[in-house]
């Protein structure tokens, strides 16, 4: 059936000898209607329909299939931003492998979180720039830039491959990954949808994202894979409610898999952002998980769904709820000020940022769109005590728990 459905997909795409062919491959003869162009090809799946037989009963389900497979991959094109990385032919090729599936879920992804930020800000748009990599793979990046809610909001998708660079895996194996190369060459796929949004008002938070997954082949062939990711929210200014609804939504999320789950990766979220220069944390954290290899591959891909799933519901009512809110000159200043500790989190720690500089040819511009395009530092600046500004600092500095 499957050689069928990929027979016709190429008959009702091609020209009417093509149809021909594959009439007499599937029918034992030509069939009459074959020569009236694309209305034959309409009329080549009626009147399969309408003839017996066991050879015809099959080639009528290869026409159903195959067109039931053309209507799915025009609605998969209108969700995603660009076409996959990998081509929806092959990804269709490889429906059944975790990779493939992974990839789907970013495209996806990034389809939703940008549909979402657009309507929010009718006046931008998404510039949409797809890119290869040389080495192997490519990516697309999603940039709004000055829009009136967001000065910068970016959504990309990364599918690359190749050979880890001798750095990376020094960075892997300092995290306990136990890699075995072959004449030094380490064989990986890494894919992922990473996001971060600037948004213009100091009362509505920054947010961040991103959601991945490796796979490294050893020498002796065999794969390690791991998946990882995280949503975390930046704000200016604390705002209870705000900070309640991002981590009970990220909570429920978690709490489809296993109740321990939120728990253990809100205090890696705390650890993680931690700039230890400053003593603060870059924000009041959510999840985050890294080299999540357990219980099995399907469980833990339909952890990493239902937490990508979650980013649109914890952050838009967030976002429509204050990007209306006046604010003075001085609450502006001190959002650029926090955003500069965004910039020393991002440049100086972050394991991403790390991976993409340190992976050949890797798209820097891709990497680096998590800057904002303003921040600001001053000297010895400090908030006065019992202000606003004071109180999240407070918070920066001791998390909280938000949800009990």
């Amino acid at each position: 059936m499957a050689a069928a459905v990929q027979l016709l997909r190429r008959v009702l795409r091609g020209s009417p000898a093509l149809l021909a062919a594959a009439g007499r491959r599937a029918l034992g003869f030509s069939p009459p209607w074959v020569a009236a162009g694309r209305g034959g090809r309409r009329a080549a799946l009626a009147a399969a329909g309408a003839l017996g037989g066991l050879g015809l009963g099959l080639w009528r389900q290869a026409a159903m299939a195959a067109s039931e497979e053309d209507e799915e991959d025009e609605e998969l094109r209108q969700r995603f931003m660009a076409p996959p990385v990998s081509g929806l032919r092959e990804l269709r090729r490889r429906r059944r492998e975790l990779r493939s599936r992974m990839e789907l879920l970013i495209m996806e992804t990034q389809g939703e979180v940008c549909r979402a930020l657009a309507a929010l800000d009718p006046g931008a748009a998404f510039a949409v720039d797809t890119w290869e990599r040389k080495e192997g793979g490519g990516g697309i990046s999603c940039v709004l830039q000055d829009g009136e809610v967001f000065e910068k909001a970016g959504v990309n998708v990364s599918v690359v491959f190749g050979l880890l660079s001798e750095e990376a895996a020094r960075q892997m194996r300092s995290r306990g990954k136990a890699l075995k190369a072959r004449d030094g060459k380490l064989p990986f796929c890494a894919m992922g949808v990473s996001s971060v949004i600037h948004p213009k008002n100091p009362h509505v938070p920054t947010m961040h994202f991103n959601y991945r997954y490796f796979e490294i082949e050893e020498a002796d062939g065999t794969k390690q894979w791991w998946f990882g990711g995280g949503t975390d929210l930046t704000p200016t200014y604390l705002n209870e409610e705000d900070a309640v609804h991002f981590h009970k939504t990220l909570k429920e999320a978690c709490d489809k898999h296993d109740l321990k789950l939120y728990p253990k990766y809100k205090k890696w979220c705390d650890d993680y952002f931690y700039i230890k220069h400053r003593g603060e944390r870059r924000g009041i954290g959510g999840i985050f998980f890294d080299d999540v290899d357990s219980p099995s591959k399907e469980e833990a891909f339909q952890f990493v769904k239902s937490c990508a799933k979650a980013v649109v519901p914890c952050y838009i009512p967030i976002v429509k709820r204050h990007f209306r809110d006046s604010f003075t000159p001085e609450e502006k200043l001190w959002q650029q000020l926090r955003r500069g500790r965004y910039v020393e989190f991002n440049l100086v720690y972050d394991r991403g940022t790390k991976f993409g500089l340190l992976t050949p040819g890797s798209r820097i511009e891709s990497i680096l769109m998590s800057l904002p395009l303003t921040a600001r530092w001053e000297y010895m600046h400090s908030p006065p005590q019992s202000s606003k500004e004071a109180e999240i600092l407070e918070v920066l500095r001791n998390p909280k728990d938000w949800v009990h």
